[in-house]
């Protein structure tokens, strides 16, 4: 009632005055009275619409009083009143034309049927339209079936975790907002030896895994390192494996489903590579298994992989062995009993490159960023974004149009991070990046937008100075680590920086 009341004044370019019954983040009702003036040109049409808000505390017991959610300031038709009440007491005898049949429904059907249908922003701002909605949206069970429609089940049961003492309601909440986003250090025991950089780690659940890297001399590492985040006292410790893929460096190390990691590509002893190795962690014996798979892509490093679905490996541009820049993507679905390479076939490609990020949004859609691109003869620091719908029949490359405000987005950078967020959003930071710009400095942007716009993400704490992509690892989808980030070299392991997405489990509050 009281949109469809907004909207008609503001077809008709009249007056609104109203208030409303809202309710703060705790659930606390507050009144807000509000009052929106259209503001009018020489031509008499509507140019601007001045807003105000007044909100006061409303000193009301919600379990026992029925308090309309809006209350008409002046005379119009009759009974929003008498209606929202009677929805209060579930009333289905009333046959006024006015009555949202909505309410009609029991409370079963609205909560299984409908909410949770909804995305977790529409569900927070549904709950401040009653006392009844309140209290349907307050119950823990609807809000993760919200988030697991919206999101996916893969993506809640990573959830999972982050949820035992925070709730699915709050969790949603601090996901979609970022206010309880914050930075924080800390070191770990163990010993990560020989040292080395140009690693590629990854999270499997709550364990963050390291593979391969360039020792001194240029050695390309075969070992294997996992460092258990849930232990009481956190240390990086060698896995004993049965067997091992040639050292290499410059690859990228991919999380598939449950315990499996994939490796694919990189720069190893006898030139670059196109192997893929797949590693099962909680074996009783782990062992690195190559996949055999016909029509691999060019031998490469330094390009980009993710997952979909947790069984397919993507794999886009990077370096080939003359020094040639790449830009094309194949996908290899690893639950074939004879894995194949696919290339996807594109009617136009964006400019090769290496360094970039490519992050997986939707479930199948795919978000390309930065890199060092190929521009001319030249070679440039990129802040180009592209995206693909590889579930799609015919998926193609599109170049994302962004707006905003000038020189908000990221500044060009490759060797980044880009983190996917479960609403879909994605965070750009890090990297090597031209000029004084920091590569703390946080991006926000939202590939499904009608409109993407980048926006800068102010967050508390102390982060890291440097953070490159291929040591840094998402866990759980609400926590960010940086191998090495304080002096940007990145032998240093048993240094980490943290970004927390939303609050975690053992804080107060």
């Amino acid at each position: 009632m009281v949109v469809s009341e907004i909207r008609r004044c503001l077809s008709e370019g009249i007056e609104f005055q109203g208030e409303l019954l809202n309710f703060r983040k705790d659930g606390a009702p507050v009144y807000n009275r509000l009052r929106l003036i259209p503001m009018h040109g020489d031509d008499g049409s509507v140019t601007h619409v001045i807003g105000i808000q007044l909100f006061s505390e409303a000193n009301i017991d919600l379990s026992n009083i029925s308090y309309p959610v809006y209350k008409q300031q002046s005379n119009h038709r009759h009974s929003i009143q008498d209606l929202n009440s009677a929805t209060l007491e579930h009333a289905p005898k009333i046959q006024s034309s006015d009555y949202c049949g909505i309410f009609q429904l029991s409370d079963e059907v609205l909560a299984h049927n409908i909410l949770s249908r909804l995305s977790p922003r529409d569900v927070a701002s549904i709950g401040s339209v009653c006392t009844r909605m309140h209290e349907l949206t307050k119950n823990d069970h609807l809000r993760k079936m919200v988030c697991q429609n919206a999101w996916g089940r893969d993506v809640t049961v990573r959830l999972e975790m982050s949820t035992k003492m925070v709730g699915w309601g709050r969790l949603a909440r601090e996901l979609t907002t970022l206010e309880a986003a914050s930075w924080r250090k800390f070191t770990v025991g163990g010993r990560v030896e020989p040292s080395r950089c140009n690693f590629s780690a990854c999270a499997v659940g709550n364990r963050l895994v390291l593979f391969g890297g360039e020792g001194v001399n240029m050695q390309p590492m075969d070992d294997t390192f996992v460092l258990n985040l849930e232990a009481a006292r956190p240390e990086w410790r060698r896995v004993k494996v049965s067997a091992s893929p040639p050292g290499r460096w410059g690859h990228t190390l991919s999380w598939l489903n449950g315990s499996w990691l994939v490796v694919f590509g990189g720069c190893g002893q006898q030139g670059l590579l196109n192997d893929v190795f797949v590693l099962d962690l909680d074996a009783q014996q782990p062992t690195w298994r190559e996949v055999a798979s016909e029509g691999p892509p060019l031998p490469r490093s330094w390009h980009s992989s993710c997952t979909l679905d947790g069984s397919k490996l993507v794999v886009s541009g990077g370096c080939t062995e003359s020094g040639v820049l790449l830009s094309d993507t194949f996908l290899l679905d690893l639950t074939k009993e004879k894995p194949a390479w696919r290339e996807i076939p594109t009617s136009w490609s964006p400019p090769s490159r290496l360094g970039h990020t490519m992050s997986v949004y939707g479930a199948t859609k795919l978000f390309m960023y930065g890199g060092l691109a190929k521009s001319g003869s030249l070679r440039l620091r990129s802040s180009d974004a592209y995206i693909m719908d590889v579930g799609e029949d015919s998926p193609q490359w599109r170049q994302l149009a962004t707006t905003g405000f000038p020189n908000v987005g990221p500044p060009p950078r490759l060797d980044h991070v880009a983190v996917s967020l479960p609403c879909g959003r994605i965070i750009i930071f890090g990297g090597s990046i031209a000029g004084l710009h920091s590569p703390a400095q946080l991006f926000l942007i939202d590939p499904a937008e009608e409109k993407p716009t980048w926006r800068i993400l102010n967050v508390p704490g102390q982060p890291p100075k440097f953070a490159w992509g291929h040591s840094t690892c998402v866990v759980g989808g609400t926590r960010v680590l940086v191998l090495g980030g304080h002096t940007g070299e990145e032998w240093i392991l048993n240094e980490l920086h943290e970004l927390c997405l939303a609050s975690r489990p053992d804080e107060d509050g």
